[in-house]
């Protein structure tokens, strides 16, 4: 991801006003945002009710009208990654709530028959574990959010957080085993 590419530089061009910027930036991005969506969605069980088009769009929109002093192209896949994280975490607690005794809706047999399970709660348990690791260790979690929501390569991550590879890869090794002990128990 070049930092002197044409994503970087028609995201300073819409940060500075520019409508045409703005348009031309999402055909650029939109490939690796789906990718995004598809690995990150592509855990889920089944049946989930997000589509990968639709958190991309969501994330895009959110993106788009986020009041963001845009660095470079690494800078704005950082924050989709957060943005993509933060999605399907409000959809299913969305879901939740609804089964919870949320508003009820009316709805047609025809509608009825499209009904699938909601969202895997995993998605949940997920962010909160995330969020706990913020709370220990803010480096970790952002090494997490950069390489595994935003797809960046480590690489990468290094020069958005300013640190070095092997320093990314070994805080990397400690926040997956926290991970792992918090969502599992073991």
């Amino acid at each position: 991801m070049d930092s002197h590419g044409p994503v970087t530089h028609l995201l300073k061009e819409s940060r500075e006003g520019s409508k045409e910027a703005a348009d031309r930036l999402l055909p650029l991005v939109y490939d690796q945002l789906r990718k995004l969506a598809e690995s990150y969605l592509g855990g889920e069980r089944t049946g989930h009710t997000l589509a990968a088009t639709a958190l991309v769009h969501e994330a895009y929109l959110r993106l788009a009208g986020a009041d963001v002093e845009w660095q470079d192209r690494v800078h704005f896949f950082a924050v989709a990654a957060r943005q993509m994280r933060r999605i399907p975490v409000d959809h299913a607690k969305a879901r939740l709530r609804g089964k919870r005794g949320g508003v009820l809706e009316k709805t047609t047999l025809e509608d009825a028959s499209a009904i699938v399970p909601p969202l895997s709660t995993d998605v949940l348990a997920i962010d909160q574990a995330l969020l706990r690791l913020a709370e220990f260790d803010r480096r970790k979690s952002e090494i997490v959010e950069l390489l595994y929501f935003g797809g960046l390569t480590a690489e990468e991550a290094a020069g958005a957080l300013g640190v070095s590879v092997p320093t990314v890869n070994r805080e990397l090794k400690l926040a997956r085993a926290w991970l792992h002990t918090q969502l599992t128990g073991r």
